[in-house]
């Protein structure tokens, strides 16, 4: 017996048909797989948490006649892969309300683009040292780059600190690299010189935020730092009423950040020694893609102090507001001096 995707392969003329008879397939397809989609963030790998099955389903329900062995084929098209088991399972993956809270994250995503509400992906990206150090993977060159052969951190110009911002609905994104330690108060530093310096224009007069990111790190779910810091850098001295919405932990690569910003970043320095900050920001800013990703990037200095505690006190300060749908992973933060919005916010 034949496996679909064997027999799908020899008949080469299926998606071309398909294209011509709907061309509202291909888009249809795409933004039914967007809130399901994971992706490796060293590569372009990207893949779903769903069945062809269920998309076939899914999609004749909207009036599409379609089979999954067409699916296979537009959706390797645009990127994905079949994929094979491997020991990479983080704990805790299985969380009971997992899929609950993937589904409310697409609809606060939905809700907002569809209102030109801006949602920005964030996360840290893994830390680098500066200097004459070797870079994972390959290159085109006509020489061999000698390195030095230990990567001995007193050797080094200093270390750099990823922190990546990406704009769902721009296709854009800016990474400040610290050269201090990954803490909430240098998340969000980063996040408010981000409002400041692009969200707040692009944006105009809008007074609303969505903010996705992991459930661990420097911005995450139990943070009571990052929480606090939102409450002063963004809510309090812009007015914003910020929403938070946190991966399961053990889910960070279906966070857009890791597939739409961190992959190509990768990619584009892949085999290259990152010698100087300068040379590091010039390769994060020469990242981009066909379908038009945009990166900028900075230095982001200072001293960042690890180990800080917020105290109860403090938390009861904060105007945060729990959401009835899986509460630890989503919360609103209002300005302390808030007025109520004249447009109503789904929550």
């Amino acid at each position: 017996m034949i496996s679909p995707l064997i027999e799908f392969a020899w008949k080469g003329e299926d998606v071309k048909r398909w294209k011509k008879k709907d061309p509202e397939l291909e888009i249809a397809l795409l933004k039914r797989v967007r809130p399901e989609t994971a992706g490796d963030p060293m590569t372009e790998q990207k893949w779903l948490r769903t069945s062809l099955r269920h998309l076939e389903t899914d999609l004749k329900s909207q009036g599409f006649a379609i089979s999954h062995p067409t699916l296979a084929r537009l959706l390797k098209k645009n990127g994905y892969s079949l994929r094979v088991n491997a020991k990479i399972r983080e704990d805790s993956s299985d969380h009971p309300e997992r899929n609950k809270q993937f589904e409310y994250i697409a609809e606060q995503v939905s809700y907002r683009e569809s209102h030109n509400l801006p949602v920005i992906s964030v996360d840290s990206k893994k830390k680098e040292l500066v200097g004459n150090f070797k870079n994972t993977g390959v290159s085109w060159r006509d020489e061999v780059d000698e390195v030095n052969v230990h990567d001995f951190p007193s050797d080094a110009v200093g270390k750099a600190v990823p922190y990546g911002i990406y704009d769902l609905n721009k296709n854009r994104g800016h990474v400040y690299v610290g050269q201090s330690s990954d803490t909430a108060e240098f998340s969000t530093d980063a996040i408010s010189r981000w409002w400041e310096e692009s969200g707040i224009h692009e944006y105009s007069g809008l007074k609303e935020l969505l903010i996705l990111g992991d459930s661990g790190g420097s911005n995450g779910c139990r943070s009571r730092l990052f929480k606090k810091e939102i409450q002063s850098k963004l809510c309090n001295r812009f007015g914003l009423s910020v929403t938070v919405c946190h991966y399961p932990r053990g889910c960070s690569k279906w966070n857009p950040i890791e597939h739409r910003l961190f992959s190509y970043i990768s990619i584009n320095w892949a085999g290259k020694p990152l010698r100087t900050y300068d040379l590091l920001l010039g390769y994060l800013r020469g990242t981009g893609t066909k379908t038009g990703l945009e990166v900028e990037a900075s230095l982001l200095k200072g001293t960042y102090e690890t180990g800080k505690r917020v105290l109860d006190e403090e938390m009861k300060q904060i105007n945060l507001e729990k959401h009835s749908v899986c509460p630890l992973w989503n919360y609103t933060i209002r300005p302390n001096q808030y007025e109520s919005l004249n447009r109503e916010v789904k929550i």
